[in-house]
């Protein structure tokens, strides 16, 4: 029988993740923070709770949910506001509750933000230089997870997220003065999301870190403008800065030991 699985946040990355979990034989639980989306889980085959962290506690039933899983998907950012201090104390309920429950296996998802801005190649050995609260967040959870041995937990840091509904250009568009013109871009699309998610647990990839965004990082300026022509948007403007800067640029070794590919390029048709 396969492992039992439940994604701690099904939004716009975890529902479809349950979906894609589901067709692949896996029985899996969801939860959410709206109860009016409970009756959409259930609808996909997913069984619900209705759970939401707090700084001082707990809604909802997270025990119990724990206690159906034999893996956890944790796919809960850090809010923009008091990232540090609220997501800290979350992420410790959540832990205690993980280890109450004995459960083994943990599927973190993160964020290359927790790289701040270095410069040049990033892989997973580079050191993390968070600079954004929300970011210290991660790595402070991240360390949470792996660090504790009773547990097998592997930490997938996705680069920006876009798929159905969701790319930056949307918000860049005609904005003027943008700064790092010349930055790499590094993006990747739900599918290769998805696809990447479903691998570590079908393929029992436990114990590791993957850095994941495409191989694919053509400068900001050049990619946005291309953007918003597609979507018949106002370009984005950046302001002219010293050549020879090329931000960071995501690559995963880890992955590519493990000849996983990534196969939706980041200009896939306009969603």
């Amino acid at each position: 029988m396969k492992p039992r699985i439940g994604i701690l946040g099904c939004g716009w990355l975890g529902f479809p993740l349950g979906r894609k979990l589901i067709s692949l034989g896996y029985p899996v639980s969801g939860t959410t923070t709206t109860k009016a989306n409970l009756e959409v889980l259930k609808e996909e085959g997913i069984n619900p709770f209705y759970i939401e962290l707090f700084r001082d506690g707990v809604k909802g039933h997270l025990i119990e949910f724990l206690n159906e899983i034999d893996i956890l998907v944790v796919n809960v950012p850090p809010g923009r506001k008091n990232g540090t201090s609220d997501y800290a104390a979350k992420m410790e309920q959540l832990f205690e509750a993980c280890r109450i429950t004995h459960l083994e296996k943990i599927l973190f998802v993160s964020s290359t933000s927790v790289y701040g801005n270095i410069q040049g190649e990033v892989h997973e050995k580079t050191e993390v230089q968070p600079s954004s609260d929300s970011a210290k967040a991660l790595v402070s959870a991240e360390a949470l997870f792996t660090k504790d041995p009773s547990m097998e937990c592997t930490v997938v840091r996705f680069g920006g997220l876009i798929g159905p509904d969701r790319h930056p250009v949307t918000y860049l568009s005609g904005q003027q003065n943008l700064s790092n013109g010349d930055d790499a871009v590094n993006l990747i699309h739900l599918d290769d999301c998805l696809s990447l998610l479903s691998t570590i647990i079908t393929e029992n990839w436990w114990g590791k870190l993957f850095n994941a965004a495409y191989p694919d990082h053509p400068p900001k300026r050049e990619y946005y403008t291309r953007e918003a022509h597609l979507r018949g948007l106002p370009v984005p403007v950046y302001k002219k800065e010293y050549a020879g800067r090329s931000g960071k640029v995501i690559t995963s070794k880890t992955l590519k030991s493990l000849e996983f590919e990534f196969k939706t390029p980041i200009d896939h048709p306009v969603e």
